[in-house]
């Protein structure tokens, strides 16, 4: 088993173990006339039932020892009832591990990979699992015995999954099986395109998201939560800032069904207690929450979504700003959020960029409202190719119901806007990502603009960023691009004087066109000897 590797330049998608792509490279090789939208269910329910299992024997050896120890409080002397001991469900329901029953253990379907039966030995596991752990219902995947899954490849994927987590006893096997689950989340939203985008954000554009919001206590809210990422980062976020998990409350809701499960098993490997509501459902028709106000919202909805059933929902209290147009969700998400923010609450979400200047169908008047109720705080422009689901650059709107708020500096009647269309690298011919310099800087620039504490003095910098007040909004006629605001990058001087420069060009101008005319001639002339003569 390869070693845990970092990398420090670019969030990767999750890959920072050093086996992930070998192991999902293979896994594919096992796909045979199966579409990445079924396959995936069929690979993230395994790593999920390894995961549930490999945490239940962990718990199950630290207990044998506890008991055998004649040293311990716990300690059993007659070895039967010891072994029937670790089989207590309550002593691992405490401390918030699955019980998992013996014939759903990983070691016994593993020893019956070869079999025929394989596929229904599978989904009985995930059946037993699910009556014995209440909060899984509804949520794994049941149908490997259909006849359309090959079981001898499903055997051979078994055994590959098995490899996880072996001879890597330093790690725990929430840490590592959780990263696999979030790098096969990424490799199979991109092997779906568009609907793969549909589940899964790119990991960067949920750390910058998180890194900006800083969610670090109270009610974190996503009402189009996909696959669960936007949670994952808070809760790594709240880790890695000293915080304790119980700090945050995390509510959320999903319209796909499947997607709804990869979200919650997403949740459950990494022992995320979340509030999804009690089943799939549109956030606009059936709010599970119509209640909650939220401390932070993160989200990545549809975009540009045209089939939202606005016109059943004209009179909807949530547009506080004005009606939404029925061919297009996007600013009815915004008053979404809105309406669910608490009176000192932030959100950060995507938008398709035409939600900056559109004026087609009352946008431009519902955006014209927002500025003026001054609750925009911050704009992003994003580079282009960060998302599996879209190649057009996308942008990030950072809404503040409370710009008054004395944990900051005061921007009353301020706007932040910040233009990152150039930062990124480009990880395949098709998908770019931010590093996490990029990411740092650009968080950065937003809680020194903040005033946060511990931040330096914010400053405009031409071309990245340009604190901006409602009345140059106003003047370029309430559109919100960025690239209108933060003007040109200044072009360090070279010491050379312009003259100089202007010959220097010149003469290598020159130089090119007669190089070209020559290689033109040459042309020309093997064209000739080839028979190929010009009229």
């Amino acid at each position: 088993m390869a070693t845990i590797k970092s990398d420090n330049n670019s969030s990767n998608n999750g890959a920072t173990l050093g086996f992930e792509a070998k192991l999902y490279q293979a896994a594919d090789k096992l796909r045979n006339n199966m579409d990445a939208a079924e396959y995936k269910h069929v690979v993230l329910g395994l790593i999920f039932l390894k995961y549930i299992s490999d945490s239940f024997e962990e718990k199950q050896d630290s207990l044998l020892k506890e008991f055998a120890d004649p040293n311990s409080v716990y300690y059993i002397k007659d070895e039967a009832i010891r072994s029937q001991s670790t089989e207590d469900k309550d002593e691992y329901l405490a401390e918030n591990i699955f019980y998992v029953p013996k014939d759903a253990r990983w070691p016994y379907l593993q020893a019956n990979a070869k079999q025929s039966q394989i596929g229904t030995l599978i989904d009985d596991a995930m059946h037993t699992i699910e009556q014995e752990n209440p909060r899984l219902k509804g949520v794994l995947p049941k149908n490997y015995a259909r006849p359309g899954l090959d079981k001898r490849q499903l055997g051979e994927l078994v055994d590959l999954i098995g490899t996880i987590g072996l001879g890597a006893e330093e790690y725990r096997s929430k840490d590592v099986l959780g990263r696999v689950y979030e790098y096969f989340l990424s490799q199979f939203a991109s092997a779906e395109g568009k609907r793969g985008g549909q589940f899964y954000t790119p990991r960067c554009v949920v750390q910058l998201l998180v890194e900006m919001l800083a969610p670090y206590k109270g009610r974190v809210y996503d009402p189009c939560c996909g696959s669960g990422g936007m949670f994952v980062q808070s809760e790594a976020f709240v880790e890695a800032h000293g915080g304790r998990y119980d700090d945050i409350s995390i509510f959320g809701q999903e319209s796909n069904p499947t997607t709804r499960q990869l979200a919650l098993m997403n949740l459950a490997i990494r022992g995320i207690e979340a509030n999804l509501g009690q089943e799939h459902a549109d956030s606009f028709h059936n709010d599970l929450h119509p209640d909650l106000k939220a401390d932070y919202i993160l989200a990545n909805p549809p975009f540009n979504s045209s089939d939202w059933g606005g016109d059943r929902l004209r009179e909807d209290r949530r547009w506080v700003y004005g009606t939404p147009p029925p061919g297009n969700a996007n600013f009815a998400w915004v008053q979404h959020f809105i309406y669910h923010l608490t009176p000192n609450g932030t959100a950060g979400f995507v938008l398709a960029n035409g939600s900056m200047s559109s004026n087609t169908s009352n946008e431009g008047e519902i955006r014209k409202k927002i500025i003026e109720a001054d609750l925009v705080d911050c704009m992003v422009a994003l580079p282009g190719q960060l998302f599996y689901s879209t190649q057009i650059p996308v942008c990030l709107w950072f809404i503040a119901k409370n710009k008054k708020d004395l944990r900051f500096r005061k921007r009353t009647g301020e706007t932040l806007f910040i233009d990152i269309r150039k930062l990124g690298v480009m990880i395949d011919r098709a998908h770019r990502e931010l590093t996490s310099e990029d990411i740092a800087r650009i968080a950065t620039t937003y809680h020194a603009w903040r005033g946060d504490k511990n931040t330096v003095d914010y400053v405009d910098v031409p071309g990245f960023c340009k604190s901006t007040t409602l009345e140059e909004i106003h003047a370029q006629n309430y559109i919100l691009t960025p690239g209108r605001y933060v003007g040109i990058e200044d072009i360090e001087d070279n010491g050379i004087p312009f003259e100089k420069q202007m010959k220097q060009l010149s003469a290598k101008l020159h130089e090119q066109i007669a190089e070209s005319e020559r290689l033109d001639t040459t042309i020309k002339k093997n064209l000739e000897v080839l028979g190929y003569r010009g009229k």
